[in-house]
């Protein structure tokens, strides 16, 4: 588990799946910097560190055939989408073949979202 004292440490995904999971079940998103404040992440990289973290946790989701997880976090500049990466990832992970931007990715996102909500329990 992360103390926060390694400022290059990159969170556990069992961490950040137990953060994920809730705003999952209530149908919301976090930004990538909410989630970084949420695990105590310190500059520097700590988007990057995040990122990292979210891509592992895709791996897993995948090799589970679960929903990606990743979807709820959202970048605050793309209008409610996540970054490109995560687009990308998933197309390296046969989940998506779409574009990174527009109603293509709109759709698959909110799809995607749709699917982490109704998985979570009560």
């Amino acid at each position: 588990m992360m103390s926060g004292s390694d400022p290059a440490e990159i969170p556990a995904t069992p961490r950040l799946r137990a953060l994920l999971e809730p705003v999952a079940a209530r149908g919301d998103t976090l930004t990538y910097q909410q989630v970084a404040r949420s695990l105590g992440l310190q500059p520097p990289n700590t988007i990057h560190r995040v990122s990292v973290a979210l891509e592992a946790l895709m791996d897993e989701d995948a090799a589970a055939e679960r929903p990606l997880l990743a979807a709820v976090v959202v970048s605050r500049n793309r209008g409610g989408l996540p970054a490109p990466g995560f687009f990308a990832k998933a197309q390296a992970l046969g989940r998506y073949t779409g574009p990174e931007t527009g109603g293509e990715a709109a759709a698959w996102h909110a799809s995607e979202r749709r699917a982490l909500q109704a998985e979570q329990p009560e």
